[in-house]
């Protein structure tokens, strides 16, 4: 686990390629279990929470066919010890969530750090995604909620206006619906950082931030070399998405998923979100998590001298050259 002391405050694939976003204090920290091992001197930033440095991803799990399938894939995780779920407002219609907050009943949800997200950019669509989430969650908070899909470059603005997006959440927060807040984008770093100067100029500071983290994001419009020191900076959470890069980099036949992830975890990332539809994917998660040791300069080196060809023009990135990942491209009336 990731274990950090903080205050309450202000991809459509899956990872093996199939189908398919206080105060703050930062420490590092060494304890046995599916969070693994980390040396000493290893920092992680997250916002107060303790939490799995591997979380399960929400899209996949409301692609099964039986959704007793997709419950016992995330009561699986959690009986493991992943206990940082991530979901949105969108995925598979909302079955994601609905699959999701069954698998919550008979005491699970008290084990669980729940994230969700909403796509809606004014007050009132807003707000009314978060209350249908927390309907379908079967929970009444949501320990993180995160704009999802900050992937235009007017999208902060939209959130911070008046009568935008985030005065909803600011109200849910003080109404003990939201614990923490953050956003999530997967198109381009410099959105994001235009994310974090617009809340800086309203004076809000974001717990989370969720971007790609992995082998092909260092060398091509890297969030990791552009955001990511700006995220340890301020001491903001950091949410990896996509080591695989929702299962295209694998593709590319030049890393192995055991390698992806744990690159993704040798990053200053609070949790590595992975893409799990089957109970064998958080089983592989697991086992990443359990055998992680931080890599040493040289082995990063190694890694991305491996994928610096494929890596050029963004071709397994599909998500950041393409809109094929945009759900609210393809479906608008979600922004509100």
């Amino acid at each position: 686990m990731h274990e950090f002391e903080g205050n309450d405050k202000n991809d459509r694939k899956d990872e093996a390629g199939r189908e398919k976003d206080g105060g703050v204090t930062r420490r590092a920290f060494l304890e046995m279990g599916v969070a693994a091992t980390f040396a000493a001197g290893v920092e992680k930033v997250t916002w107060g929470e303790k939490v799995s440095m591997v979380g399960l991803g929400g899209y996949h799990i409301g692609s099964q066919k039986d959704e007793q399938e997709s419950i016992r894939i995330i009561r699986t995780a959690l009986d493991y010890g992943i206990n940082f779920l991530d979901n949105c407002w969108d995925y598979n219609g909302g079955e994601s969530e609905v699959r999701m907050g069954k698998a919550l009943r008979d005491g699970y949800r008290q084990r669980a750090f729940v994230m969700t997200k909403i796509d809606g950019r004014t007050k009132k669509a807003a707000a009314q995604q978060l209350e249908e989430s927390l309907r379908r969650l079967q929970t009444d908070h949501i320990d993180l909620l995160q704009f999802h899909e900050i992937i235009r470059m007017e999208d902060p603005e939209r959130v911070f206006a008046a009568g935008g997006g985030m005065e909803a959440v600011v109200e849910a927060q003080k109404a003990g619906k939201v614990r923490y807040v953050g956003f999530t984008g997967h198109k381009s770093p410099d959105i994001h950082l235009k994310m974090l100067e617009t809340a800086e100029a309203h004076q809000f500071h974001f717990d989370t931030v969720q971007m790609p983290l992995n082998v092909m994001d260092a060398h091509y419009n890297s969030f990791g070399k552009k955001v990511l020191p700006v995220l340890v900076k301020k001491e903001i959470g950091v949410l990896g998405m996509k080591p695989m890069g929702a299962g295209i980099i694998l593709g590319s036949k030049t890393v192995e998923p055991m390698e992806c992830l744990h690159y993704a975890m040798s990053l200053p990332t609070s949790v590595v979100i992975t893409g799990c539809d089957s109970v064998a994917l958080v089983e592989q998660a697991v086992k990443a998590a359990r055998t992680f040791t931080p890599m040493s300069e040289t082995q990063v080196a190694a890694l991305l001298a491996k994928t610096k060809d494929a890596a050029q023009n963004g071709e397994f990135e599909g998500y950041k050259t393409t809109t094929n990942f945009d759900g609210t491209a393809h479906n608008p009336q979600w922004l509100g």
